[in-house]
């Protein structure tokens, strides 16, 4: 029998590459995210272009939810899960679904893939944050942790979200049209103190990024 597979219209096309190969991904809804998760009892939050999104109230369309969570907690997220998605170590070399009796991640799979099974799509592209001693880090630059009071807020949706200036500073290394649209549209509400922050952290990782002039006003 033939089979037919279907992928959303106006994808990007590292977006449809990624869906041909490893099948159609139908985010979750930021509500979505907040029942599933809110029922873990555990810290996440949203980065990327939701992130930036919850901050200006300018929307824009996107591909996925970035969600993130503590790479330490995957054991308690695999447990959680159990009956409702399958979860899948997601890694550069390889995916490969791991379950409540092994639960391990590779050392070099950062994220888990989360869909309800074979036939359904991804729901969930959860992000592994790394910590030190509880602290937030900085995977641009490990060498650098935060508090995670220090780099996220709690909107008034109740969800919790990468702060505007972090999330530009990892996108500032895709330069992507989305990246692009993000800045233009935070910019203009960024406080001075986050406007400082951002411009120093972007010359810190790319001393000669084209967004520095932006940033900084000239």
């Amino acid at each position: 029998m033939e089979q037919r597979y279907w992928y959303a219209d106006g994808l990007e096309p590292e977006e449809l590459a990624f869906q041909r190969l490893y099948g159609p991904v139908e985010p979750a809804t930021r509500e979505e995210a907040a029942e599933f998760f809110g029922g873990l009892g555990l810290d996440w939050w949203v980065a990327g272009g939701w992130a930036v999104e919850a901050f200006t109230g300018v929307s824009r369309p996107h591909d996925d939810l970035d969600v993130s969570f503590w790479r330490r907690h995957v054991p308690e997220l695999v447990n959680y899960a159990d009956g409702r998605y399958h979860v899948w170590s997601a890694g550069s070399r390889a995916i490969f679904p791991i379950s409540p009796d092994k639960p391990e991640m590779p050392d070099n799979a950062d994220q888990v893939w989360l869909r309800e099974h074979a036939l359904a799509p991804w729901k969930y592209d959860v992000v592994l944050n790394p910590d030190r001693d509880g602290r937030w880090i900085f995977r641009r630059d490990p060498s650098l942790d935060y508090a995670l009071d220090e780099v996220t807020w709690i909107a008034d949706d109740g969800i919790r979200y990468m702060n505007p200036e972090m999330a530009l500073a990892y996108k500032a290394k895709g330069d992507r049209p989305k990246d692009r649209a993000d800045l233009a549209a935070a910019l203009p509400l960024l406080g001075a103190a986050r406007r400082t922050w951002l411009a120093e952290m972007v010359h810190h990782l790319h001393p000669d990024h084209a967004w520095l002039e932006q940033i900084r006003g000239g």
